[in-house]
């Protein structure tokens, strides 16, 4: 076992025999979402890195506290992404990473038309509050007999357990992407949206502002 995770596990194992909160500190991007940060730190950033990366299976395999930037440029190589188009919420040095993407379960625009983070969650290596490290889930899509832990960690933002390591499913890129505007109110945007989504067009995302 690698250094940095057995260190991790022992540092779980004796708040647990202490019932010493911890917080988990990963990226940082996200600090501002949920409730107030409480808790002894849990370092997580050494859980970083690309473990294995399968573009013919769809399949990639990161550390926790791999940065979701160099996880999206390893993927642009082969030509592909995550469909479900993350945000990011980079703030000077507080990046977002594999782990706290999944923690926190947040999809991008695309969303509506490929679906959520939790669907793109294979599987999931996670440190549990008695400082276990369990592995749920696998490396294909039907993986799973039973209830599905790996998909459930998905939005539940640390409260379930560390997040050591995720494999998700990635898709090609389009080959193109086109952005058009038009000049409507929000009655008139919603109706033509409407209209747009009982045709077989490939809208992946929409967006309404009044010009202000």
């Amino acid at each position: 076992m690698e250094t940095a995770l057995h260190n991790i596990l022992e540092r779980v194992r004796a708040a647990a025999a202490d019932a010493t909160p911890l917080r988990l500190c990963g990226g940082g991007s996200k600090d501002f979402h949920g409730l107030a940060l409480e808790g002894t730190p849990l370092e997580l950033r050494p859980l970083r890195g690309i473990i294995s990366y399968e573009p013919t299976e769809l399949v990639v395999t990161a550390r926790a506290a791999t940065p979701l930037q160099e996880l999206q440029a390893t993927l642009a190589q082969a030509g592909q992404a995550l469909a479900f188009e993350p945000p990011h919420f980079a703030l000077g040095d507080k990046q977002p990473t594999v782990g706290g993407m999944v923690a926190a379960g947040w999809s991008g625009p695309a969303r509506a038309s490929s679906g959520a983070v939790r669907d793109f969650v294979l599987g999931v290596e996670i440190i549990n509050g008695r400082g276990e490290l369990l592995r749920y889930g696998g490396q294909v899509m039907k993986n799973v007999a039973g209830y599905d832990v790996s998909r459930l960690m998905a939005g539940s933002l640390g409260t379930l357990g560390v997040l050591a390591e995720v494999t998700l499913k990635v898709l090609p890129r389009p080959v193109a992407e086109r952005t058009l505007v038009f000049a409507l109110d929000a009655g008139e945007s919603i109706a033509r949206l409407n209209q747009w989504g009982g045709q077989p067009l490939p809208i992946s995302a929409s967006f309404w502002h009044d010009g202000k």
